[in-house]
């Protein structure tokens, strides 16, 4: 069995804060979440464990997350001298669908009519709240909020992937609001 590690990071600061979303390395990392199907387990991680996760995704066999490849690695390219795309097999949904649609989609785009209904717990601007408020008050509660919601994330993304490895399509809500059919193929990427 391949171990497929399914991945979501939370960040410290905003693109606003940083100069813009070209500055993802200067974001910092508030928590990052895996699950990993060869542990059939999460790992929560926070920045001072970065090397940890970069580990992590280094040994799958497959990463797959939404548009894990150009915000989150870039979010972590800091802590690691090598290019974290480049030492990672990847499938992100994202950034397959873009290219398939010529637009970008928001995860919950896709993962509420795909998973009946299911979407986002919060945004991540709630993360980066509670990250201040946890700055400020070091109440672990905070990091806990944002633990959830990350861990949140990454199992719509896993609900999405296997969705669309099983039935060969997932659904999207397109720019007119209507519920749309696109295949895809990603059993190669599951099945290896």
């Amino acid at each position: 069995m391949k171990n497929i590690v399914y991945f979501d990071l939370e960040t410290r600061r905003s693109a606003a804060a940083v100069g813009g979303w070209h500055e993802t390395a200067k974001m910092g990392m508030s928590v990052g979440v895996t699950f990993s199907t060869a542990l059939n387990a999460y790992s929560i991680y926070t920045e001072d464990r970065a090397a940890d996760l970069i580990n992590q995704l280094q040994q799958a066999d497959l990463v797959v997350g939404y548009n894990h490849i150009n915000f989150d690695y870039g979010v972590l390219q800091p802590f690691t001298f090598w290019t974290v795309s480049e030492m990672t097999h990847n499938l992100d949904i994202c950034l397959y669908l873009s290219e398939r649609l010529g637009h970008r989609l928001r995860l919950d785009a896709v993962a509420r009519p795909t998973l009946g209904g299911c979407t986002k717990t919060a945004e991540g601007t709630d993360a980066l709240q509670w990250w201040s408020e946890y700055v400020k008050s070091k109440d672990p509660q905070r990091l806990l909020d944002i633990a959830k919601y990350c861990c949140y994330d990454v199992k719509v993304t896993m609900a999405v992937h296997q969705f669309g490895v099983k039935n060969g399509y997932v659904l999207y809500i397109d720019k007119n609001s209507k519920e749309t059919k696109i295949d895809v193929d990603w059993m190669d990427d599951w099945e290896g």
